[in-house]
């Protein structure tokens, strides 16, 4: 018996710009998780430069500032995510999951595959 999926992804466009997709939410997620900009990028494998114009593109549509980040210093810089970015992900997640689970019962509902 084949196992069929059904598969998608989504993101959220403020008139012709990306807010955010799965990619930038898991940026935004190690963001958070590691407190700095360049171990987020580099714990999910992505140059510090795309990071940081995928960051820019997301603080610059969103209504709010989703990330702030501080230069270094003595002790280095940082970036730390707003309460407007934490809202930001957690309203992603929640349109995400229900958009497969959505997708999951329209294809159950599918007769002859």
């Amino acid at each position: 018996m084949n196992d069929y999926k059904i598969k998608s992804r989504i993101w959220i466009e403020v008139g012709d710009n990306v807010l955010v997709g799965e990619g930038r939410i898991r940026l935004l997620k190690e963001i958070e998780a590691k407190g700095s900009l360049s171990k987020a990028a580099k714990a999910i494998g992505m140059s510090y430069k795309k990071a940081w114009t995928l960051i820019d593109a997301v603080n610059k549509s969103a209504k709010e500032a989703v990330v702030i980040t501080s230069i270094g210093g003595e002790k280095g810089g940082g970036s730390i995510l707003t309460p407007y970015g934490k809202n930001l992900i957690v309203a992603f997640e929640s349109i995400n999951a229900k958009c497969w689970s959505f997708l999951d019962e329209e294809f159950k509902e599918i007769k002859g595959i």
